[in-house]
């Protein structure tokens, strides 16, 4: 557990926290006016490894040598000139802070953090967060990191094994409630719809599934995940054999088919490590996944057709009817996809550059 203090008082900015690894949809912006929840669970940090946030430089003014020394090898709308290693907490465990009227930034429905840090110690006065729940953006306190110190609290402890994540760890169901407008009654003015955290997952694996891809077709498995991916694979990759087959893996599970050329595996929802199969080393390429769409991919949560009466059965959770479908079919996320393509050196192919610059015409057509 850590608390982190600020770098000129020392004046301690939140309650302890302990580190998990940084959501897939934590820069996610996710359609227009939509009501996001809080991106991280109460009592955990994260940190995003790249620099994120003003003073911001287009393509055209970043030389070609530092945008490769970045991990950036396509061009992108903007690179951030902003110090890497920013902390991500729940607003709710900010402590000893105020906000900065004058750099509120954005201000559709809220804060944007465009305008630099809009959070002060409330001790000293130095700014030391960016407060941010504009809509249709996910609700966060973000530390500058030269702004801040990690001081331990508690005991290290270990972080759990894949066994312990298989049993502790939660499924991110691929449907929920999105809500309108941020004045609207509990319970009004809210839709069913595919899940912002899954549309994100996607958009990151599709970049992996079609770099693993070779330009060479991509089976997925039936059901919830042919729904996820196939539609895109069908219309971003060539048809005919050769086919590469792709299959889900991970803890648990039964080892990998030995014809496999693809597994989607599961991130490590603390260190952020991938899963890699035991034993001798596989040549196939790894997917990652968040833990949570991996885990329901892998073990969907159970639902009766009807409700039932009398006792529950032996493993059933609930007997209340499924949650409506979605009335679109599945779209992944264009910039998170965008995101993580630009950052694999496979992107450098013609045939996927040209999918790179082709997502805005693809996302009017309806595939993203």
């Amino acid at each position: 557990m850590f608390v982190f203090v600020c770098a000129g008082c020392g004046a301690e900015l939140t309650a302890p926290l302990s580190e998990v690894a940084l959501p897939v949809h934590a820069h996610q912006k996710y359609g227009n006016g939509i009501q996001l929840p809080v991106l991280m669970e109460p009592g955990t940090f994260a940190v995003d490894p790249e620099p994120w946030g003003p003073p911001w430089r287009t393509w055209e003014e970043v030389p070609s040598d530092e945008a490769t020394a970045r991990g950036i090898h396509a061009p992108v709308h903007a690179l951030s000139g902003g110090a890497a290693g920013a902390i991500v907490i729940a607003p709710g465990d900010a402590r000893g802070t105020l906000l900065i009227p004058e750099n509120r930034g954005g201000y559709c429905c809220g804060l944007d953090g465009a305008d630099g840090p809009n959070m002060a110690c409330e001790a000293c006065g130095l700014p030391v967060a960016s407060r941010i729940d504009d809509c249709s953006l996910w609700q966060a306190v973000w530390l500058a990191p030269d702004a801040v110190r990690r001081l331990p609290v508690d005991g290290a402890s270990a972080p759990l094994s894949w066994p312990e994540v298989l049993a502790e760890g939660k499924a991110t169901p691929p449907v929920e409630p999105i809500t309108a407008r941020w004045e609207s009654p509990p319970g009004r003015n809210h839709w069913w719809s595919w899940s912002p955290r899954w549309e994100a997952a996607a958009g990151q694996a599709l970049a992996h599934l079609l770099a693993a891809s070779e330009g060479r077709p991509v089976t997925v498995p039936d059901g919830l995940t042919g729904d996820v991916f196939r539609r895109a694979l069908d219309a971003l990759l060539p048809t005919g054999p050769p086919e590469r087959r792709s299959a889900l893996a991970g803890p648990g599970r039964p080892a990998p088919e030995a014809d496999a050329d693809i597994l989607l595996v599961p991130v490590h929802p603390q260190t952020g490590e991938t899963w890699t199969p035991p034993g001798p080393a596989t040549s196939a390429p790894l997917v990652p996944l968040p833990f949570g769409v991996w885990l329901w991919l892998a073990s969907p949560e159970p639902h009766l057709p009807l409700p039932a009466s009398g006792c529950m059965p032996d493993g059933v959770l609930r007997d209340d009817p499924p949650a409506p479908r979605p009335s679109s079919l599945f779209r992944a996320d264009p910039g998170t996809f965008q995101r993580t393509l630009v950052r694999l050196p496979a992107v450098r192919s013609p045939w996927l550059r040209e999918i790179l610059d082709d997502v805005a015409e693809r996302r009017r057509g309806g595939l993203f």
